[in-house]
């Protein structure tokens, strides 16, 4: 069963683009946008990208008004927005789908924006945006892993009043009666959580070459992801733990960085396991050679992130239980085999 695509779909999808398109807004598969009217929801498939919504048919259509029904009813079934699918062409919806749902307003754009996400992780995360959101109306919601967990949280966080949500270790959650209204939104709060980047310092190349070995190469030397190990507070932070889910999703648990003159397979042997990247301190990043495209693309995620955190800024790090919930996880087994 299929619906009339809405007649605001179009500028939807040339909104979708533009954030999708922005690495500090959007990464690979990252973040989703929906639009609702008459019962039905249009939403960003799993595994598609905001940056293709001009060139590829990444929408699907839910039955919205029965997915409202089960939520109440039957809240385990949130976590299969499939059931609630509309079209049979082998794609599925975003598993943030419920997320989406829970608001009123007919249009919900959800980015992994840098800036809110370097608030975000830290500690004290509701002061720092209390500091800058006094425009908006807005709610913050401690972290839950995406789905259902997340959807009743920001449930019990929405009123009349609220249009935009802060997603602790996560992102950002705009929802506007019209598409105008909530990009609007996207581009005002990601300007007023604006900060600036760390200045950036030189690669040192032949020290990465040095230390590459056979399984492991530098990234290009103009790749911003390089800034992650230019500040020993920075490699810290960064080594601490996982930040936000999507970087277990791609870059697997947390960060590593090798020790002062150690080689990428002394640092391998020592802690038996080759990670996805290396950090190399002072000296920039190692890619290990199979890594994927969105491996790279969340490792400079985590770069932009951490060039805009304050040296003094105290992290909310994953636990053992929030890591190990991501991994294996069939919704994104699905995301990451969309993404091959």
């Amino acid at each position: 069963m299929t619906r009339a695509d809405p007649v605001d779909l179009p500028l939807l999808r040339t909104w979708s683009r533009k954030f999708g398109s922005n690495p500090l807004l959007v990464q690979g598969a990252g973040g989703n946008t929906s639009i609702k009217e008459d019962g039905v929801m249009w939403i960003k498939a799993s595994g598609t990208q905001l940056s293709e919504a001009m060139d590829k048919d990444i929408f699907v259509s839910v039955d919205l008004t029965t997915m409202i029904g089960d939520t109440a009813a039957h809240p385990e079934r949130a976590d299969e927005p499939q059931r609630y699918l509309l079209q049979a062409d082998g794609l599925k919806p975003s598993i943030e789908t419920c997320l989406h749902a829970a608001f009123s307003k007919r249009v919900v754009l959800h980015v992994h924006c840098v800036n809110t996400i370097a608030l975000a992780i830290r500690t004290d995360a509701v002061d720092e945006l209390n500091k800058r959101l006094t425009a908006f109306n807005w709610a913050h919601v401690d972290y839950a892993k995406p789905g259902a967990q997340l959807a009743k949280l920001v449930r019990k966080a929405l009123n009349d009043r609220v249009e935009v949500i802060i997603l602790g270790n996560h992102g950002l959650l705009v929802a506007g009666d019209t598409v105008e209204a909530a990009a609007d939104l996207i581009e005002r709060v990601s300007s007023a959580l604006h900060a600036d980047a760390a200045p950036e310092k030189p690669v040192d190349l032949a020290r990465l070459q040095e230390v590459a070995g056979a399984d492991f190469e530098p990234a290009v030397p103009d790749d911003r992801v390089h800034q992650l190990a230019m500040a020993r507070v920075r490699i810290e932070q960064a080594i601490g733990g996982t930040l936000y889910p999507d970087h277990v999703i791609f870059c697997g648990i947390g960060a590593h960085a090798a020790r002062p003159g150690e080689t990428a397979d002394a640092y391998c042997a020592r802690v038996e396991t080759k990670p996805h990247f290396l950090i190399v301190p002072d000296a920039g990043v190692l890619w290990r050679k199979d890594i994927t495209e969105n491996g790279r693309t969340m490792t400079r995620c985590l770069s932009d992130v951490m060039v805009r955190v304050p040296a003094t800024a105290k992290l909310n790090y994953f636990t053992q239980a929030q890591d190990y919930e991501l991994l294996d996880w069939d919704a994104e087994t699905y995301r990451q085999q969309m993404n091959a």
